[in-house]
């Protein structure tokens, strides 16, 4: 019974600590950011798109970590390209979609930061 009313008070007393804790900013120069292009291109016009996409990141000299293909139901793939980490420039990459966007091979083309510690 000692126990339990121990971890009991102790949960209930470091409630307020975690919470002030989880509402500190992230300290930035030990945060690294990742950049995910997503296309979503017609799965017989996945050759162009991939191919294209290709060459608007590197006419930006955005080089990619990696592309991983998904197949989106029967008629549409995502291609997903993983930017290497350097300063990116959310303007350049809002370019990047323009531009994809109008290409008829393009459905849908969007990009997507995540931060890793």
């Amino acid at each position: 019974m000692l126990a339990t009313a121990f971890v009991l008070s102790a949960n209930t007393l470091l409630r307020p600590v975690v919470n002030r804790i989880n509402r500190q900013p992230l300290d930035t120069e030990a945060v690294e950011a990742t950049y995910t292009f997503y296309v979503i291109a017609p799965k017989v016009r996945q050759r162009e798109a991939l191919t294209r996409l290709e060459a608007a990141l590197e006419a930006v000299a955005y080089p990619t970590q990696d592309l991983i293909i998904h197949a989106l139901g029967s008629d549409a793939v995502e291609i997903e390209a993983v930017l290497t980490a350097s300063a990116l420039d959310g303007h350049q990459l809002d370019a990047v979609v323009a531009e994809l966007s109008a290409q008829d091979c393009v459905t849908q083309a969007f990009w997507s930061p995540s931060t890793t510690e």
